[in-house]
Order: structure tokens, then sequence, then C-alpha cells
């Protein structure tokens, strides 16, 4: 949902604060896409499966929805879509909007995860960046949620807010472990034009308490010290940015780390169809309701790399919403609504991702959807860099089969000197990210992008690394 009762400063998702009025509107409009679904997948030649095991609703702040809509859209998502009886269904709520109504149209909904935007525990820290609730106010709702049987809740925290220090930082990792929550997701601040924080930290100015974040250094530092304490309390680290409990991994984001289809709902929500013929169809997750939000999960967004919100429908799994996905591919503009794209005539398509626009007007107007072609270069691409997002790494031989071991095997001596480099770590044939590799993920995810830009004069084609670009007109 694109829709917050205030921006957080640090906050460089689609979202904004709007009058309720806009929400009726809004969630009409996500409920008619979700029941298009289908035509929306054909349209671009893709495989299509009706089956889901993942909803994920983000924001934005769902919470805020009145219980009407957030039931109409879980209702349309299951009149769409065949959801597995132990399908994962998570809602992502700020602490402050757990009303008692709220609690009960959740358990109605069928929601049995619950992510909560906490971001620090200590209320001036909080308080400096917009958000509105206390320490004492996310204690109290934590025990609501388990008292009305909701066990299985994330908690997000952002390494480097203002005002932030080593004992702070370690205040409110201490107080995340007292609580025993199963998942916590750890994110460092991200200091880019998108956000009022950002571009009054890039500007060297004080508005927004900027002159009170802490150096690159001390937030790296913070981000370690995450690493070390959780891990020593058993939530254990098995992305850059996710911890938890033995069993309690976030079964949504595994999807988008792992390239499994998925498909999104809602302002600036992204979806991932497999071309026929490619890999898997069956749609296991799926997204509604937009990007935005507090949390910077599918992660904290790659450098040179466009993000996926975290509202989309997953083919592999449902989302309410998506959370941030690194992506590099640039986009197609296509009509939305019915467009016939010959696609394919390209050449080999691996998958296609779509994009819907990123403001709330212009996804109200129907403005066109981005659509990008990915190839198998792409895809192999996308592999690594998501892939070794994971602790576990990504497996050579397992790509090798995917894709043929000739094309992995152009990648050895990039990796080779990422080992070197002290980046990467090779244990037989899996590869996976260093303790420092981690801290420098962009620089090793950069190295397995391509950077050959060739194009194709007399036509409206460009080839970028392997990927087309074109402009798509609407049908007539």
């Amino acid at each position: 949902m694109p829709f917050c009762r205030t921006k957080c400063s640090y906050c460089n998702f689609a979202s904004d604060v709007f009058s309720k009025s806009a929400y009726e509107n809004y969630v009409a409009r996500v409920v008619e896409d979700i029941g298009n679904s289908r035509k929306l997948a054909v349209e671009l030649e893709c495989a299509f499966d009706d089956n889901v095991d993942s909803i994920y609703l983000g924001g934005g702040t769902p919470s805020i929805l009145d219980g009407e809509h957030l039931l109409r859209i879980f209702e349309a998502v299951r009149d769409r879509f065949a959801v597995a009886r132990d399908a994962e269904i998570t809602v992502e709520c700020a602490p402050g909007t757990l009303t008692s109504s709220l609690l009960e149209t959740l358990l109605r909904a069928g929601v049995n995860r619950v992510s909560l935007g906490v971001q620090s525990f200590v209320d001036q820290e909080a308080q400096s960046v917009g958000r509105l609730h206390k320490r004492a106010i996310v204690l109290e709702e934590v025990s609501r949620l388990r008292a009305a049987g909701l066990d299985n809740i994330n908690i997000d925290l952002i390494a480097g807010l203002p005002h932030q220090t080593a004992e702070s930082w370690m205040f409110s990792l201490a107080e995340t472990i007292a609580l025993g929550v199963p998942h916590v997701s750890v994110y460092m601040l991200e200091v880019d034009e998108d956000s009022r924080l950002g571009r009054e930290l890039m500007a060297g100015g004080t508005r927004y308490h900027a002159h009170f974040v802490p150096d690159e250094e001390a937030t790296a530092d913070f981000y370690q010290q995450a690493c070390e304490t959780l891990s020593a309390a058993g939530v254990t680290q098995y992305e850059i940015s996710n911890f938890a409990r033995a069993g309690a991994e976030s079964q949504h984001n595994l999807k988008y780390w792992t390239r499994q289809p998925y498909m999104g709902f809602g302002v600036d929500a992204h979806s991932m169809l497999r071309t026929r013929g490619k890999g898997s169809a069956k749609t296991e997750a799926l997204g509604v309701g937009g990007s935005g939000g507090t949390t910077k999960e599918a992660a904290e967004k790659v450098a040179m790399l466009s993000s996926v919100p975290k509202g989309a429908i997953d083919n592999a799994r449902l989302a309410v919403s998506l959370k941030r996905y690194p992506d590099t591919r640039p986009s197609f503009e296509a009509a939305s609504g019915p467009v016939p794209l010959p696609i394919h005539r390209q050449g080999e398509v691996q998958a296609i991702r779509v994009a819907t626009p990123d403001a709330l007007d212009a996804y109200m107007n129907r403005l066109p959807l981005a659509v990008t072609v990915v190839s198998k270069r792409a895809a192999i691409e996308e592999s690594f860099f998501l892939g070794l997002r994971l602790n576990r790494g990504v497996d050579l031989a397992v790509l090798g089969a995917e894709f043929t071991a000739d094309a992995i095997a152009a990648y050895e001596s990039m990796i080779d000197e990422c080992v070197q480099d002290g980046l990467l770590e090779k244990q037989g044939t899996r590869v996976r990210l260093t303790g420092r590799g981690r801290l420098l993920s962009n620089e090793v995810f950069a190295r397995f992008l391509s950077d050959k830009v060739t194009e194709e004069k007399g036509t409206e084609e460009v080839v970028m690394g392997n990927r087309v670009r074109q402009k798509w007109e609407p049908a007539t």
C-alpha cells in the first residue's frame, strides 16, 4: 500500500500521506488488476499458474486501511488464485496501528505472519525520523499479537539512524532478542536523493537531524555487531539483511533471491514471470499493494541497481506488497491493459519483468507498465547477484545445469578475483560472500553485470548488456 500516516524522513519508497478518500478507489484498482493477472501473463506470452504458497502485503502502511479494504484485497486474491492451506501470509504493520479491530481483520484474512516496522527501540531515534510509536507500544503490541495467536513476527531495525550510538544500538538489539521474535531484518540507512534525510545528508545540512547521523564506518560497525549479537542469540543470518531462528526464514523473500516467479499489484509493484517453457511456471507467490514502506528488504537498494518494491504478487507465492528487490534490467515502456507484445521474436528470453508506475496518480490514471525482457545472460547475472545475497551463496553446478556449464565457466576468472580480494569464498562448487563481501556487496554484484552496450541503428531496439529495450505502442 502506498499510504502512510506520516512520511518518514529516511523513506525512499513510493509511499506518502494521502486523504482517506483515496483508499477506496485504490483498493478497487488493485482488485481489478488481481482479477486481470492471467490476462496480463497471456499477453506477455508468459506461463501462469493459479497456485500460490506465499502472500505478502506491504507498504507504505497497510495497517492504516479499513478492515473492509484489507478483506476485499484478500478475497480478490483467493477468488483469482488457489492459495495453499499452509501458505505464508504476511502483512506489514506500523507499531501503534494494531487495534483490536485490525487484529480481528488479520485473523479473518488468514494472516499468519506480521512484520513490524520498529526501526529502533530508542524513542528519540524513532521520533527523529518521523516514527510515531514508542518502545512501550511495540512491547504491548507484540504481546497482543501473541495473545491472538500470531507468533510469527518479524522486527525491522535500521542501523545508522540520527542520534544512534554503539550503546543505543546494542539496546535495540537486546530488546529485540528479549522479545524472542523468530525473525529480524536489519538494514543500514540508505543515503540517496530519493529521501528527505538522504538529500539533506548529501547537501551537508542539518534538517531532519541529519547532523546527528553516524558516519558510514560507525553504521557498518553497527551492522557487524548485529550479525554477531543476533547469531549468538540463535537468530542466524541467512541473507544480507535477514536473520531468523531455525525454520522461521521468510519463505516469501526467499522466492526473490532464488528467482522464482511472482506477481505484484499496486503502485510500484513488480512481477517476474517465466516465459513459456522456461523453467517452473508455478505461481507460488503474490504481492499486492505497491511499494514503499518502512523496511528496505527484498533488501537494501544495491548501487546502480533499480529496486523492486515490497508489494508484488509473486508467481511463486502471493504477496500483497513487494519488498525491495534489486533489479538491473533496463525497462520497456508498454501500455497498460491489453498489449500484445511480440517480445519472443527478440531471441531467447528467459523471463519477463513487469513494473507498475511508481506514483499513485500515474497508477490510477493507468500510465504505461515498464516491461523488461530478461535474456539468458541477464538471468545468469541475476542468479549471481541475487543468490549471493543468501549466506548459503550459489552452487555453480546447479547454475551450470540450468544455463550450461560453459555459460557459468565464463565467470570463473571473476569469481577467482573476488576470492583473492577476500570478497567471496569458495567451497567445492558453492560460492558465497565473506563477511567483508557482505559489507561491500555492491562492489561484488557490480562485477557480475555486463557492461556491453550495443546499438542497432535503423530500428527502435537497443541491446544493453544483452537486454533488449523497445518502446511498445498501445494496442488498438
